[in-house]
């Protein structure tokens, strides 16, 4: 698969050209190209550590929002096993940006859930770009409920630009069925865990990202506004969203720190885009340590931390 660079993968991609021209040049020929052709390579490899080992919070929302990125229904086909797809919120209708169902993952039966985006426009208009309906909560609820009933742990892979803001979104009560998805998932007596795997904007995320392990992976990005909504709010223009997206301490190591984040989950150099099979490894070995783990736990004591977690959060201490 031939990857689509982004801007500031320019210099690699200058550099593999230049490789290929004097591959093409020589081909034929009776000259010993090896020594060329391996200075080129090492370049390489050297530009792209130095540019991928130094990304910015910018540049981690680039590869975060990627076309090319592995989307939820990916990593269903790549991680999980099993997968049986549930439809429909029993209420209004089914929400195909927010699919869902039974799976097996690492040899634990489990529901996962998650967001779908779309790669072309066709694809797009079915997923709604990847933003829920409040019927794609509400089904999600659904499955996390039948989850509970049956004691099967709960897996939610978050990939959202937020909710649908749309007129039918509010008359269907958006913001109602995202604030009961939040309560209820902090009494939901079955464990949780959470992967951002790409974008992870506002409370589209966190309506199923309410849990006892809320991962991110390297270049995902977490976020109560998107950088060009911040830049509009602070600066008046989205040409600012660099800016924004550094002051917003959106990215997986910043959100460790502070603790909103449980852990990172690593990437394939350059991002998960690069090399979808080794992506799906990385991430199917951070969601089954995690369940493993939380397996151990008894039901009341895993509430209690739950409930501990997310309240120490914002929490801010004076020094003497």
């Amino acid at each position: 698969m031939r990857v689509t660079p982004l801007d500031f993968e320019k210099p690699i991609v200058e550099l593999e050209h230049k490789l290929e021209d004097i591959k093409k040049h020589l081909q034929g020929q009776e000259i010993d190209s090896a020594p060329d052709v391996q200075r080129i390579a090492v370049k390489i490899e050297a530009t792209r550590r130095e540019i991928y080992e130094n990304l910015n919070a910018w540049q981690r929302v680039q590869i975060a929002r990627h076309i090319q990125r592995p989307f939820f229904l990916d990593y269903v086909n790549l991680v999980f096993t099993d997968f049986v797809e549930l439809h429909g919120d029993r209420l209004f209708g089914d929400d195909a940006s927010m699919p869902g169902g039974l799976a097996t993952i690492g040899g634990i039966k489990c529901v996962v859930i998650g967001q779908q985006k779309g790669r072309d426009v066709k694809e797009n208009l079915l997923r709604n770009f990847g933003s829920p309906h409040p019927e794609g909560y509400r089904k999600a609820l659904r499955l996390m409920r039948m989850a509970e009933k049956f004691s099967l742990p709960v897996v939610t892979l978050i990939d959202t630009p937020g909710a649908y803001p749309g007129v039918g979104a509010e008359e269907r009560h958006i913001a109602e069925a995202i604030a009961v998805n939040l309560r209820e998932m902090m009494i939901l007596r079955t464990p949780i865990v959470s992967v951002v795997i790409g974008e992870g904007g506002s409370g589209g995320a966190l309506g199923i990202g309410v849990s006892d392990r809320v991962l991110m992976l390297e270049n995902a990005y977490y976020s109560v506004i998107s950088p060009e909504g911040c830049a509009a709010i602070l600066w008046k223009h989205r040409k600012h969203a660099p800016e924004a997206a550094e002051a917003l301490k959106l990215n997986a190591q910043s959100l460790t720190e502070l603790g909103v984040v449980d852990g990172v989950i690593s990437e394939p150099l350059g991002g998960a885009h690069h090399d979808h099979q080794a992506a799906a490894e990385l991430l199917k070995t951070g969601i089954v340590s995690a369940l493993q783990e939380l397996a151990k736990l008894p039901t009341d004591k895993l509430l209690d931390r739950r409930y501990d977690k997310f309240r120490a959060m914002g929490v801010i201490g004076e020094e003497n």
